[in-house]
């Protein structure tokens, strides 16, 4: 067990550096199940150990003895000796069991590292408001004329590059205070968006560490067949879409609960959180929040700070509205990876978006109020936010409705897409989508905006497919699919919740949490929702300034190897064999010889 310091501080609460004052309305002890046992009572438990008691007898030896298991041993180097990338999954679980175990054992002996940690801290406290400064100059001085330089060379790089500043210049106009902005916060909030994006779209090892998740999340995903199979059959999960796609979101939220029970996503939100505070000078409260949101959804998080959100200032809560809107939950984000959406966009448009609406939220309503969490630090309380699988039962009901609800609605000659795609045109084409694809992707944004992000995705997913399958790009006036480059631009811009359909989750998720703020929460909403919108379309800018330019010539993976295997994009299509035949059996096929 993890003892209590002289300040009623945990070694994981001063380890995650974001503290929360203690509710009155909150005591120890309430907490229920695993999360409680972890942060709640009045004997806490040191996370790490009790995350390798449960998850692995093997971890517990190597704790309790300090000597990794010699059949784990064996076992561990066999697979990598016979195939090291396939055993990469296991070399990467075994880091982290390891890295858990070296946890445990810096808190076993971390009193005699005390002076020279209190040393150290004081050090980065002397000097870290003028590091913070430094960073805004170099921001100023450096990145942004690089960004201009580099994105010179391409026009459309450059044009994304445009349309992200015009964003953040419509966001300061309609901002609540314009002379109370903290742009220490507005500046290195942006700046880790663009750190993360540049390192995911523009370095290889960023690149491929996040192709390798995305393919991992793939694989892991193809486990909901099995269940799905036995409980409905393989007929109707390969023909009917509630059955093939819905229940990965059960099983996604299911896999959350779990995660949450052995305090996995509690760590990873608090470190994120942690990084967020610190840099950018936010509260812990309002932090904790927007962190949450990169792993569950926009009623989920705000449990994180349930206890605080009575007390949180109008700005703090319109911060945690914003990050609810501005990313997915990590459940349904399975099931828009079902659908061939790429999943490494996904993951990188989350983790990308909770800087951002940090930033965004506090450049369009500053803080003008005083904050009653900024310095204080009693304990660090956390509360479950996931229900599991039952939790799941209205999101999968909520999806099926909009779906048949949106599909129902059409006029011939004037549908919903055709409207959304002339007037939000000019939005897609600052995003760096190209003139032509323009109209689709603003489509998409439409869809997502007044609808929801999930028939969004479907939607692109079908142009996703039409363009593997080898279909014209043209069929007549309507154009059957976009670029690679367009596609992950709207992979980036659809990554959130904000929707209007949303302001009604939203609003009732936090009046029944806080009904004495009802007036505050509906006076805010709007301008929040806006906020998340915006911040969508920014990662989407960030995307199109780092991807490169569309080519001239269309390439697929069968052309490009020269054999007729169905690998990378094509693998796992059930319509490989027409997607030869419609394709690479012609050889003047202008899909194939790159004419237009």
């Amino acid at each position: 067990m993890c003892p209590q310091t002289a300040e009623g501080l945990s070694p994981v609460s001063l380890a995650a550096g974001v503290v929360l004052p203690k509710s009155s309305s909150h005591t120890d002890g309430n907490l229920k199940g695993g999360l409680g046992r972890t942060f709640g009572g009045n004997e806490p438990h040191c996370w790490p150990w009790l995350v390798l008691q449960i998850h692995d007898p093997m971890a517990h030896m190597f704790l309790t003895h300090n000597v990794p298991s010699p059949a784990y041993l064996c076992y561990f180097i066999a697979a990598c000796w016979l195939n090291f990338q396939r055993a990469l999954a296991l070399v990467v679980i075994t880091a982290v069991v390891v890295f858990f175990v070296c946890w445990s054992l810096f808190k076993k002996h971390g009193p005699a590292w005390g002076p020279l940690k209190s040393h150290g801290r004081n050090v980065l406290l002397l000097f870290w408001d003028f590091l913070c400064r430094l960073l805004v100059v170099g921001h100023v001085v450096g990145l942004i004329p690089w960004l201009i330089l580099d994105s010179s060379r391409n026009p459309e790089q450059l044009i994304s590059l445009a349309g992200f500043f015009f964003l953040v210049l419509f966001l300061f106009a309609c901002s609540k205070h314009h002379g109370a902005v903290y742009w220490r916060a507005i500046f290195l909030g942006l700046g880790l968006e663009f750190l993360f994006g540049l390192i995911v779209l523009r370095t290889t090892p960023g690149n491929q560490a996040f192709q390798w998740l995305g393919d991992q999340v793939q694989f892991f995903l193809g486990y909901t067949t099995a269940g799905s199979s036995f409980v409905f059959g393989n007929t109707l999960i390969e023909e009917v879409f509630a059955f093939q796609t819905l229940p990965i979101v059960v099983f996604f939220s299911c896999v959350m609960s779990i995660l949450y029970y052995l305090g996995v996503m509690q760590w990873l939100i608090v470190k994120i959180s942690w990084l967020l505070q610190v840099s950018m000078g936010t509260t812990p409260a309002e932090t904790l929040s927007v962190a949450g949101n990169i792993f569950v959804g926009q009623t989920e998080a705000p449990l994180l700070v349930r206890p605080y959100l009575a007390d949180m200032t109008r700005s703090e809560i319109h911060a945690v509205m914003t990050g609810g809107f501005s990313t997915i939950a990590g459940s349904v984000m399975g099931a828009y990876i079902s659908f061939g959406i790429d999943a490494a966009s996904l993951i990188a448009a989350s983790v990308m978006a909770a800087p951002c609406a940090l930033a965004m939220s506090k450049l369009v309503y500053p803080e003008v109020e005083e904050s009653k969490f900024k310095d204080k630090a009693k304990r660090n309380i956390l509360e479950a936010a996931s229900n599991g699988a039952a939790a799941s039962v209205g999101l999968v009901a909520n999806i099926a409705a909009n779906l048949i609800a949106f599909l129902m609605v059409d006029i011939e000659g004037l549908s919903f897409q055709v409207i959304c795609s002339y007037v939000l045109m000019p939005v897609a084409f600052l995003m760096g989508a190209t003139w032509a694809d323009s109209p689709l992707v603003a489509e998409l944004l439409g869809i997502k905006i007044f609808l929801n992000e999930f028939v969004a995705y479907q939607q692109l997913a079908t142009y996703k497919k039409n363009r593997l399958s080898g279909l014209e790009e043209w069929d007549g006036s309507r154009k059957q699919w976009i670029s690679e480059r367009s596609e992950s631009i709207a992979t980036f811009a659809l990554c959130g919740f904000a929707n209007l359909s949303s302001i009604g989750i939203m609003l009732g998720g936090l009046a029944s949490m806080v009904p004495e703020r009802k007036g505050d929460l509906a006076s805010i909403v709007l301008r929040a929702l806006l906020t998340g919108i915006c911040v969508s379309m920014l990662n989407a800018c960030l995307a199109g300034r780092s991807l490169p330019p569309t080519s001239g010539a269309r390439k697929n993976s069968v052309l490009a190897n020269g054999t007729l295997s169905f690998t990378g994009a094509w693998a796992g299509l059930a319509e490989s064999v027409l997607c030869l035949t419609q394709c690479c059996g012609h050889y003047n096929h202008t899909a194939c010889t790159g004419t237009t």
